[in-house]
């Protein structure tokens, strides 16, 4: 249920800003379909849904370690070979494997099954600590509310930064998650007071993000020496402070260069580089295309 409420509440209805998604949940036996909350999900819609499909996310379920039906296999690679996206988060990435659309591919899941993944589909490149995996028409994710990550990032990819950001805020989320699976496999981010001092000494970081922002004088807002800073930054982030500042900085660089006519100068100064052409450096390296190349893309999009 946690999987359906991720979806719904990514491509369901989110105002003017953001445009309708025909959305439909689909099964091989139209019908009730029991949940892990006890609680049947009536679903409407058969396979065949799934061939006038752009985007095809398979769920994951409880009876993953069981191949999907063959009629279930066939229409995921009928989907893709038709020419839609299709997707998988958590322990849904297996019917994608059990399919064949994985072959050769890198992938990722759930961290707990990540080895049971490699083990029955050895063709595939599992790769255990990404969030989400982007292999062009196939996309995999993480488990649990790594679904929010790889449905954002595939809002990113097709509609812009803008759109992810609003749907993000929407629902109270960020937009885009540093680091990979490692920062969870132990224990959750912890919630004592100097953690909440990091929380305002990052929300002043975003509002002052003109300015250098060195870790020196993060951490001396934090009441931390930089030592303690990176450690404890790292422990409730994922990642180091200066790959947090260069994603945010570039974030929102895309986001004023689909939604303002600005010079590609003031948005590197806006965004806290010191030129254009370090922005640009930044942008080709990290995104693959320079920034007047991505808000064309953009702006053209429908």
């Amino acid at each position: 249920m946690l999987a359906v409420g991720i979806v719904t509440e990514v491509f369901g209805p989110h105002g003017k800003d953001v445009p309708g998604f025909d959305f439909a949940l689909c099964a091989d036996r139209p019908g009730p379909v029991p949940t892990d909350l006890g609680v049947p999900l009536a679903i409407a819609h058969g396979l065949d849904r799934l061939a006038a499909a752009d985007l095809v996310i398979a769920l994951p379920g409880a009876g993953f370690r069981t191949p999907p039906a063959r009629a279930v296999l066939d229409a995921l690679s009928a989907a893709y070979e038709g020419g839609a996206l299709v997707a998988a988060h958590c322990v849904g990435t297996f019917a994608l494997a059990a399919a064949g659309l994985l072959d050769g591919r890198r992938a990722t899941t759930h961290w707990r099954f990540a080895e049971l993944l490699a083990h029955r589909h050895p063709e595939v490149v599992v790769e255990s600590d990404a969030l989400y995996i982007d292999e062009g028409r196939i996309i995999t994710g993480a488990g649990a509310a790594a679904g929010f990550d790889l449905c954002l990032h595939l809002l990113r990819r097709e509609y812009g930064a803008a759109m992810a950001n609003t749907v993000a805020r929407d629902v109270v989320l960020p937009s885009h998650r540093d680091g990979g699976q490692a920062q969870y496999l132990a224990a959750p981010v912890p919630e004592d007071c100097q953690d909440e001092r990091l929380s305002e000494v990052l929300g002043w970081a975003r509002a002052h993000l003109h300015e250098p922002l060195p870790v020196a004088e993060l951490a001396r807002r934090a009441v931390m020496s930089k030592r303690s800073f990176a450690r404890r930054f790292t422990a409730a982030t994922g990642t180091t402070p200066h790959a947090w500042l260069r994603n945010l900085r570039l974030s929102s660089a895309e986001e004023l260069l689909e939604t303002t006519d600005l010079p590609v100068e003031e948005i590197a100064r806006r965004v806290g580089y010191g030129s254009a052409a370090v922005l640009r450096e930044q942008f080709v390296r990290r995104r693959g295309v320079p920034p007047r190349s991505y808000r064309r893309a953009f702006t053209s999009a429908p």
